[in-house]
């Protein structure tokens, strides 16, 4: 049988003029066409998710180790007497070369809201400006950065997950394998469509007429990240964890991905490397599903899919 678009998540594309159910054009053939594309699109996010009105977010600076300085976004709910507790990290998607911390406000905020978990959003830095492992070590020092102020932001260090969707879940990926690396104790690795092999490069045929950020596209971000190492053994897996090859000791991981996704095939390869090493993983394939069909937030499937992840952040 044929892949088959969810018919409320087709409905509500159709109705922003996208239909997932023919070819996607080629709009663009650049990486500034493409910066610009993406970004305009995640501009929507503060439509569909609006700032929620009981969460406050506070901005911070974050020095990192080669002198530069990031924007960090704490989410908090609004409530009184609440002890220390739980707190995730954020990593905005925006296929590693767009995006930033302040359009996933609202995003992140409903997240917050519905979980009562502070977030902190990071502005890591985009390619190609920063290339190879740069952008996930952006995402690692927020890490960093949030257990060396946990006591005033009432955190408990031990506690703390990391998570990301698409560009940004790759980041997230790669700065969980950090955690390990640098003994740095990890809560969970929350994981939503995560990019994470730039070797996906090659169309399949069966996902192609679906593919909301297809093969073209998905070609020319890994290129501004890895410039001319993409596809050779020089990448890092930090930079592309798909890439790793020692799974033993990572976070415990979440995984949600679409079957009609182009990052499916590597989404599902991660998660069987993390159970083979021993990992706790929780995986979600869900069937007819596109790349984002939890941003246009309608229906049954992005319902169940906010719900999961609702469920893994409160239980941290």
């Amino acid at each position: 049988m044929a892949f088959s678009v969810d018919p409320e998540i087709g409905a509500a594309a159709a109705a922003m003029g996208v239909n997932l159910t023919a070819p996607q054009p080629t709009t663009v053939s650049d990486l500034k066409g493409l910066r610009e594309s993406t970004d305009a699109r995640l501009a929507g996010l503060r439509v569909v998710f609006p700032p929620a009105d009981d969460v406050t977010i506070l901005p911070y600076k974050i020095v990192l180790d080669d002198g530069a300085t990031i924007e960090a976004r704490w989410n908090t709910r609004t409530e009184s007497g609440q002890g220390p507790g739980s707190a995730v990290v954020y990593a905005h998607g925006g296929g590693k070369i767009s995006g930033s911390a302040f359009l996933y406000d609202g995003f992140v905020s409903a997240l917050v809201s519905a979980t009562g978990v502070p977030a902190l959003s990071i502005d890591y830095r985009l390619a190609p400006e920063a290339q190879g492992e740069r952008p996930a070590r952006d995402v690692f020092a927020g890490l960093v950065w949030l257990r060396e102020h946990a006591t005033e932001l009432g955190v408990e260090t031990d506690r703390i997950a990391l998570m990301g969707d698409s560009g940004g879940g790759g980041f997230a990926a790669g700065a969980a394998i950090l955690a390990r690396d640098n003994h740095i104790p990890l809560a969970r690795q929350i994981l939503i469509y995560p990019m994470l092999d730039d070797r996906n490069t090659v169309p399949d045929g069966n996902l192609v007429p679906f593919a909301a950020w297809p093969y073209d596209k998905n070609r020319i971000a890994w290129e501004a990240l890895l410039g001319d190492d993409i596809g050779t053994d020089r990448v890092s897996p930090v930079a592309a964890p798909a890439r790793l090859t020692d799974f033993t000791g990572l976070a415990p991981a979440f995984i949600d991905v679409g079957e009609l996704d182009i990052f499916r095939d590597e989404c599902l390869q991660y998660a069987r490397h993390l159970g083979l090493a021993g990992v706790s993983t929780e995986l979600h394939l869900r069937s007819g599903a596109p790349h984002g069909f939890d941003v246009l937030d309608v229906g049954d499937l992005s319902a169940r899919s906010h719900a999961d992840r609702h469920r893994i952040i409160k239980s941290l």
